[in-house]
């Protein structure tokens, strides 16, 4: 059954339309765009459907096809920040979209709202922000708001920094948002101005493989807003207002002031993994510019090194899926996303990826982790209309 046929079993009448947006894998910079740096994601054929109506009466309806749970109803006038959906659960995003929507002086009168996803929840593959760009592309359009992709991607930002209380960055509502099929989206998190990168693998011989640990992650939890307090308080002792701003040329100079300041090691650390991190996505856009995607594969081993060492927010699972990738002879891997969990990505040679995917299960099995799922990263559209009644 279609979501908008489950809409209307649901409310009893058809709904004004649908509308999706994807997950996204990371290739490249993380944890730099709290930091105004570089990025580059791409969106995944997983996504957040909703089939939406609009109403006039102050109210809001919100259903998940993929959760044995009530509709929850709300009135808009009384969404407020970290109040009962505003405290985790799927609901607390797209309330949170009606709630920043509203709060930058839009007028939302009311929603009903049934959402389904297969983006894979836990992963580190945006499953929130899929949820969140999906809402607000819905309610742009049956509200006439007239509002921008890269518009929509920062109120979708705010819903999740501000009313759910995860302080992301705006990289994953960019990507769901802004991305187009068959590229990679190089983001600069300063501006938000964007360059669709065309990111053929397969007309190079080559896959990339996303590999979900199965291991769940959640942001909420401290470790990410703990990481990102250490790089604010990096960039005040550089005297600069994000680490963006600091040159990769003077990075080992930037480190010795750091250490001199008497600051704990970790920010040390940690400045030293986004300055590093910044340069990796520069390296990664000028090889694909020049025709050399599979040069990239020793900057993904290095992106991972620094995250599992410096960021330390790797885990066992992560590691064992990069480790082995490397020895079945991929060209690249690193862990993505947020970290303590979630997924890793393999660049192989498309000729390999059986092997290489068998190689991942048996060293899943032989150390007793729950077996990952393993899948192609396709780069797809972003958050589109499918239809309107």
């Amino acid at each position: 059954m279609t979501v908008a046929a489950q809409f209307s079993d649901l409310y009893g009448y058809e709904p004004d339309g649908v509308w999706a947006a994807p997950g996204r894998v990371n290739l490249i910079g993380e944890y730099t765009d709290f930091n105004e740096g570089f990025v580059m994601p791409l969106a995944l054929p997983h996504t957040a459907v909703a089939a939406v109506a609009r109403r006039e009466d102050g109210v809001l309806r919100l259903h998940s096809a993929d959760l044995d749970a009530p509709i929850a109803e709300l009135r808009v006038d009384a969404l407020e920040p970290l109040s009962k959906y505003g405290q985790g659960g799927w609901a607390a995003y797209p309330a949170g979209v009606v709630w920043a929507l509203r709060d930058a002086g839009h007028a939302i009168t009311g929603a009903d709202v049934h959402l389904a996803s297969t983006v894979p929840t836990g992963a580190g593959l945006s499953s929130s922000a899929a949820l969140e760009v999906v809402t607000a592309y819905a309610l742009n359009d049956l509200f006439g708001l007239g509002l921008s992709g890269p518009e929509l991607a920062v109120l979708a930002q705010r819903a999740e920094n501000v009313f759910v209380g995860v302080p992301c960055g705006v990289m994953d509502q960019m990507a769901s948002a802004c991305a187009v099929e068959g590229h990679a989206l190089h983001l600069d998190c300063r501006d938000l101005s964007v360059r669709q990168v065309p990111f053929d693998l397969a007309a190079q011989g080559l896959r990339l493989l996303v590999v979900d640990t199965r291991v769940k992650h959640e942001l909420g939890d401290g470790a990410y807003a703990e990481r990102r307090a250490g790089c604010e308080e990096g960039a005040r002792l550089l005297g600069v207002t994000h680490l963006r701003d600091v040159p990769y040329a003077d990075l080992d100079n930037a480190l010795a002031r750091i250490e001199r300041s008497g600051a704990d090691e970790k920010v040390v650390r940690y400045v030293r993994h986004i300055v590093s991190d910044d340069h990796r996505v520069e390296q990664v856009i000028g090889l694909l510019d020049a025709g050399e995607p599979r040069a990239i594969g020793p900057v993904l081993y290095d992106g991972h090194r620094s995250l599992r060492d410096d960021l330390r927010i790797s885990c066992p699972e992560l590691d064992l899926v990069v480790d082995t990738a490397r020895s079945a002879g991929a060209v690249g891997a690193r862990m993505t996303g947020g970290g303590f969990g979630g997924s890793a990505i393999v660049l192989v040679e498309a000729a390999d990826a059986d092997a290489v995917t068998k190689s991942l299960l048996t060293a899943f099995e032989t150390a007793g982790f729950t077996p990952p799922r393993v899948f192609p990263a396709t780069p797809s559209a972003g958050a589109r209309r499918l239809s309107v009644r």
